[in-house]
């Protein structure tokens, strides 16, 4: 059986017709504004609460967008024409602009099929094609929304090069709820709160509830004094988001699993997860050049990681959605060590390497910015002090009372310095706020960049880059000693780097 909207799969030869995608999506939307009414509507002819402009207002504004959202999916579904031929895949849009896009089929780099709980609903995709232009572009996926779940699968395995044999699949990891842990200390805690304490005002306000004045009546706040105020209204926010921060990490990594399939291609790496929103990423191993790990500062003393794959034409992400390079929810520094050994397999392990420390020049060049800034931020602070008369007095004295962070942070952004070449990669490890460990596969590096600033120069030090078509394009090691990073980068590629080598003594 077919669907209205969307007609039966066609060959796929040179004069294959133009698809639509599927009309479902401009009434699903029409549907969504409705129920969004529903309690407004409940409110104003069940409960007969007064129409003020509180009230109305905010359904107002769900109903204009709901409008213009269900009329410009009309004329998306109107102008938007697709079809994949054996070499090709060709997508034309535009209303006022016309767009038309032709992407050759082997630079086609990865296919990801989502769909939130609208659109499952209605038995919906969207299908985002990762290409081989580099993400910075800003043209490196071609999205299709929305289509049917058939179109997607049958997209899905033309595009891989063929269907994968589900016997095959070797699972990488799966879910564990203890990760949960990981990602609940985290500020979106409390702009999560807001939003939520927000929307109960607005819901609560339309059946004459005011949730501000019912707040107040909880307790004698005057009399408890600004500092319980203060200190009960902070652990109710937080307690609030975190609530929400649970639920949001449940409903994404829900039945999250990822898996090692065969397809006619080869393997490729693919990630399945959600509840309310479904997301499956296909990523091919044909076009893996490494693996990346994150340890962000406020999360390392928790063992906390983020693992992502270094591939070349993976999508950036969209607004609330991971970026389909990362193949690991927030989770322990182990397990991403872990899958990142399967993921890139061999005998190599290059995050079991020893990485060789940077000179003791890149800590003196460190603690330099350190006290620059912290000078610079006490003169700014004084000259407030003397021409503001509002400010309070002494307010300059902050700026030498964060030296001692400033230089801490300095020692802490050493201590994460690192780099080696270890069998098939050269690993890089470096950041304050994101100890980011980075191992790239030496034969996917095209060409080296090697920087110097002022200081550096005065301190003999520089930060070596190499560049690459996967990934973030490039990968550096920062403050080198200047002998080391020629060495470091000609060990990394061998003869890429020797008509340009001067051999210079180190320094001592």
């Amino acid at each position: 059986m077919t669907s209205v909207g969307t007609p039966p799969a066609a060959p796929v030869t040179a004069e294959a017709p133009m698809r639509r995608l599927d009309r479902r999506m401009i009434w699903v939307d029409a549907i969504q504004m409705v129920i969004s009414l529903i309690p407004t509507v409940v409110a104003l002819a069940v409960f007969k609460v007064e129409p003020r402009p509180q009230v109305i207002w905010p359904a107002a504004l769900v109903a204009v967008l709901g409008v213009v959202t269900a009329v410009n999916d009309l004329f998306r579904w109107l102008k938007t024409r697709y079809r994949v031929t054996p070499d090709r895949v060709e997508v034309r849009t535009g209303l006022l602009v016309r767009s038309n896009l032709s992407v050759p089929r082997d630079r086609i780099r990865s296919v990801e099929s989502t769909a939130n709980l609208k659109q499952r609903l209605a038995g919906l995709r969207v299908v985002t094609i990762g290409t081989g232009r580099h993400a910075s572009a800003g043209e490196a996926t071609i999205e299709l929304n929305a289509v049917r779940r058939e179109t997607a699968e049958e997209l899905r395995r033309l595009l891989l090069r063929g269907a994968d044999r589900p016997d095959d699949a070797t699972v990488l990891a799966e879910l564990r709820w203890r990760w949960l842990l990981y990602n609940l200390v985290n500020i979106w805690a409390f702009l999560t709160a807001m939003f939520v304490i927000w929307s109960a005002y607005w819901l609560l306000n339309n059946f004459g509830v005011e949730l501000d004045t019912w707040v107040l009546g909880l307790a004698d706040w005057e009399a408890l004094g600004p500092g319980v105020t203060i200190a009960v209204a902070t652990a109710a926010v937080g307690l609030i988001g975190v609530a929400g921060l649970v639920i949001g990490f449940v409903t994404e990594f829900w039945e999250f699993r990822l898996t090692r399939v065969r397809t006619a291609a080869g393997t490729a790496l693919r990630t399945t997860n959600g509840l309310l929103r479904t997301r499956e990423v296909n990523r091919d191993d044909n076009r893996l050049r490494g693996v990346h790990i994150g340890e962000p500062l406020f999360w390392r003393w928790m063992g906390a990681a983020d693992t992502a794959v270094i591939s070349t034409g993976l999508a950036k992400a969209g607004m609330g959605a991971e970026p389909a390079s990362t193949i690991l929810p927030r989770g322990p520094i182990a397990e991403a060590l872990r899958v990142a050994r399967l993921v890139l397999g061999g005998d190599d392990r290059p995050f079991e390497a020893p990485l060789r420390p940077h000179p003791r020049r890149a800590l003196r060049r460190r603690v330099i910015w350190a006290l620059n800034t912290t000078g610079a931020l006490t003169v700014l602070l004084l000259w407030l002090d003397l021409t503001v008369e509002a400010l309070p007095g002494g307010l300059w004295l902050a700026g030498p009372g964060v030296a001692p962070v400033a230089v801490l942070a300095a020692v802490v952004a050493y201590r994460a310095l690192g780099h080696t070449v270890h069998g098939r990669y050269l690993v890089t490890r470096s950041g304050l706020l994101t100890r980011s460990t980075d191992a790239l596969d030496r034969s996917a590096v095209i060409g080296w960049k090697f920087r110097q600033s002022l200081l550096q120069r005065r301190l003999n030090l520089v930060t070596v880059i190499a560049t690459t078509a996967a990934g973030y394009g490039r990968y550096k090691a920062p403050d080198l000693d200047l002998h080391d990073g020629v060495e470091f980068a000609d060990r990394a590629t061998p003869d890429m780097l020797t008509p340009f080598i001067t051999r210079i003594p180190p320094r001592r």
